[in-house]
């Protein structure tokens, strides 16, 4: 049964954890927590102090009072690319001899120092041609992510990509027809955004981006002269009804990175769309704690002139009111994109 594995989103300023009961025809809400992380613990996917790591998945681990230590857990950043490319149609053995060839062609790291993963996506397209994502990944990203999650006393038996796990989110909320047409999901977190354009049900372009919430609060921090947790509070209060009294001078810092957000955003979407002129978005769906800054939704549509819309991973979900703090499950709910598609995962999807 899927949803055997707690889904651990390991992110640069919290871990989030989810466990799900999927059935044959609902899917239940076991758990779902937050654990904050000290600044600077994560650097653009990397871990730079594994003890905190350690100690705050220990934290929501006592906090949830799970027992299951399987987990799925993802990987993003520069050590981690994706590429889509075409070959001609192959058996499998010639496949697995040929991807490490194309992988040197593709790939800006010496073979030696990254792990390799691929999938065939279509078989054979109009041209003939056999359509593969190729995966390659730091070998010490990897090792350090582990490490971690097994001195937290866990079994890490998945190990995905963060911008395919917002993909599998997309298709438990929204449905595989949904999936069908041509979205773009975009999950913008503190200081790395996920980037999964979806075209016929498979992803034809997959791209981190640094870019996130972090920008926010560092500007504000640097014109306001204030310390990082009191500019996270004036970020999070401005514009939110009962948010407290927030200085003057925020909204038009927030207004003016939201603004410098949504154009890196759209070059993105544009870098990929001006080679392949068929792929016409019909929606744009924006996940991650960034997302939660209101003015992003407009200003994104009005860029990229597509219905911008926030993801909700629960949105097929059942959510045991008797079990968990709903209110709570909804606010977060546009965080807990990754952590939702990797509880989707099951033991033996991949390695690990």
């Amino acid at each position: 049964m899927a949803g055997e594995c707690v889904g651990l989103d390991i992110g640069s300023s919290s871990i989030k954890a989810i466990v799900l009961k999927v059935g044959r025809k609902e899917t239940r809400l076991v758990n779902f927590g937050i654990e904050p992380l000290p600044s600077q613990t994560i650097v653009d996917g990397a871990i730079m102090d594994q003890g905190a790591v350690v100690e705050a998945i220990g934290r929501l681990r006592t906090a949830l009072g799970f027992r299951n230590k399987l987990c799925a857990t993802a990987i993003a950043g520069h050590s981690v690319i994706v590429k889509k490319i075409s070959l001609p149609p192959i058996g499998r053995d010639d496949l697995s001899e040929q991807i490490p060839l194309e992988a040197e062609q593709h790939i800006p790291f010496k073979r030696d120092e990254v792990d390799i993963d691929y999938q065939v996506v279509v078989p054979k397209n109009a041209k003939g041609q056999m359509e593969v994502i190729l995966v390659a990944v730091k070998k010490e990203m990897i090792a350090d992510t582990l490490q971690v999650i097994r001195d937290a006393k866990l079994q890490p038996v998945v190990v995905d990509v963060a911008a395919f796990c917002i993909q599998n989110a997309y298709e438990a909320g929204y449905g595989l027809s949904a999936a069908a047409e041509p979205v773009a999901l975009i999950h913008i977190g503190n200081a790395i955004t996920h980037v999964n354009i979806l075209a016929g049900g498979i992803s034809v372009f997959a791209r981190d981006v640094t870019v996130g919430g972090a920008q926010f609060t560092e500007e504000i921090q640097r014109r306001l002269h204030v310390g990082h947790d009191e500019a996270e509070v004036f970020k999070w209060a401005w514009g939110e009804p009962g948010g407290g009294a927030v200085p003057a001078l925020v909204g038009p810092v927030i207004e003016e990175i939201a603004e410098s957000t949504a154009a890196k955003l759209q070059r993105s979407l544009d870098f990929f769309l001006a080679s392949a002129p068929e792929v016409v978005l019909s929606r744009i769906y924006l996940s991650g704690g960034c997302a939660r800054v209101a003015t992003l939704v407009p200003l994104l549509a009005r860029r990229s002139k597509v219905p911008v819309e926030i993801l909700d991973p629960f949105k097929r979900t059942i959510i045991d009111a008797g079990k968990l703090d709903v209110a709570f499950v909804r606010t977060h709910a546009v965080e807990a994109a990754v952590a939702f598609g990797l509880a989707l995962r099951k033991p033996g999807d991949g390695p690990a």
